[in-house]
């Protein structure tokens, strides 16, 4: 079930492979997703000395969770990966030029996950080519629709 979506990361770049990451969080963080309260629109993912962190996801304390400590919104929070998925990655960053981005936040068995892509930059008419074709998609599925009701 998910939590948050990126939808512009689909819009800003090509997804070529994704990866399920674990999240180091903290309680009140964890309480505050689980009541829906992150937004990962300005995040983004980077690889330091062979760890993978997340910078920048927004986690909106709860009031009442977060009583005794005093709550970073936008802490560098590591992400959980194998040490072959995260030598991979690694290789295809530094090499290839890709990036790292942030898909979408989900349960899996009631723990927190992240999904995170690896991905190119799109140019500006890339985007417009997949706007073009997203709206053709659209216009063919009206007209199938209004087809089949006759």
């Amino acid at each position: 079930m998910s939590i948050a979506e990126n939808k512009k990361a689909w819009h800003d770049y090509f997804i070529e492979e994704k990866y399920e990451a674990g999240l180091m969080l903290e309680g009140w963080e964890a309480k505050a997703i689980r009541a829906g309260r992150v937004q990962l629109k300005e995040a983004y993912v980077v690889i330091k000395s062979g760890e993978v962190f997340l910078i920048g996801a927004h986690i909106s304390a709860l009031p009442t969770a977060s009583t005794h400590i005093h709550p970073d919104a936008t802490r560098t929070r590591k992400l959980l990966l194998h040490a072959e998925e995260i030598s991979k990655l690694i290789g295809k960053v530094e090499r290839a030029g890709y990036t790292l981005v942030p898909l979408n936040l989900h349960y899996k068995k009631s723990r927190i996950k992240l999904e995170i892509g690896l991905a190119k930059g799109k140019k500006e008419h890339d985007k417009r080519d997949t706007i073009k074709q997203r709206d053709t998609q659209r216009e063919i599925q009206r007209a199938m629709r209004s087809h089949n009701r006759y």
